[in-house]
């Protein structure tokens, strides 16, 4: 059985599309899956404001939502890639749709959040409400930077917790043989995670580091770019309740600051 057999990739009109969509394509091609690319678009601050400079009223929203879909399908047949096209219903809640869709697929690869792109159709807490509502792994890919690889050049953020467990888990199948896989860890014992790795036949680098900080985040991203690291593996600590979106402070950090390919998992 393939631990990864089926990936839902999301897609918009911005042209950052082509680049996660060419992540999703090479590691469905090299772990042997199908992808499912689920276009999803929801009202964003930054298509309201380019309604309204433009001295159109927000009532045609449907029109612009209709030209952004031309636009997605545009990338997504350029591309050329070996994946199925979806829509999420025009009677359906945008977030909720995608969030069920995420269900039944293995992993989700999502768009950071670019705030100056105003065709990219989701809005800033897309990303978190997908990892924390429908409990799969997220791929989550930078606005900025090309990634042609993914996997083999690993660093694993470790936390002796659920949501730290469950990104390990889900990042084995992404790790090829050889890879150049780290572990870190802040006020806790790295060399735990060593028998499950040396199971998977990954020889990893281990890093203990003292008491975390409140710049966890930014100690994260740095250490990446040290290590020149083409993934990070990390818990996604946090909670939705009602409206209100609660994430962890290194969490928030990695997801606003991110420059490398970043798996979470809740």
């Amino acid at each position: 059985m393939t631990p990864i057999a089926s990936i839902l990739l999301h897609l918009d009109a911005s042209p950052r599309c082509a680049v996660r969509l060419g992540v999703a394509a090479r590691l469905a091609q090299r772990l042997d899956a199908g992808v499912t690319a689920l276009y999803t678009a929801a009202p964003t601050p930054a298509a309201g404001r380019q309604l309204l400079s433009e001295g159109q009223s927000l009532v045609l929203a449907p029109a612009l939502d209709a030209e952004r879909r031309a636009q997605a399908r545009a990338l997504f047949d350029q591309a050329g890639a070996r994946a199925h096209w979806a829509e999420v219903p025009a009677d359906q809640a945008p977030v909720p749709a995608f969030v069920r869709q995420a269900l039944v697929h293995d992993l989700v690869v999502l768009g950071q959040h670019d705030r100056d792109d105003a065709v990219a159709g989701t809005a800033s807490d897309f990303v978190e409400n997908v990892v924390l509502d429908s409990g799969k792994p997220v791929l989550a890919v930078p606005y900025a930077g090309r990634f042609d690889e993914v996997g083999r050049r690993v660093l694993i953020a470790w936390k002796p917790t659920r949501e730290s467990a469950r990104a390990v888990a889900a990042a084995l199948p992404l790790i090829p043989e050889g890879a150049s896989v780290h572990v870190v860890a802040w006020d806790n014992d790295p060399h735990e995670i060593e028998p499950l790795l040396r199971r998977h036949g990954i020889e990893a680098q281990y890093h203990r580091e003292g008491p975390a900080m409140v710049t966890l985040g930014e100690e994260l991203l740095s250490r990446a770019a040290d290590l020149n690291s083409d993934l990070l593996v990390m818990g996604c600590y946090g909670h939705s309740r009602a409206r209100e979106l609660m994430l962890g402070g290194a969490s928030r950090t990695v997801l606003q600051s991110m420059t490398l390919p970043v798996l979470l998992a809740h």
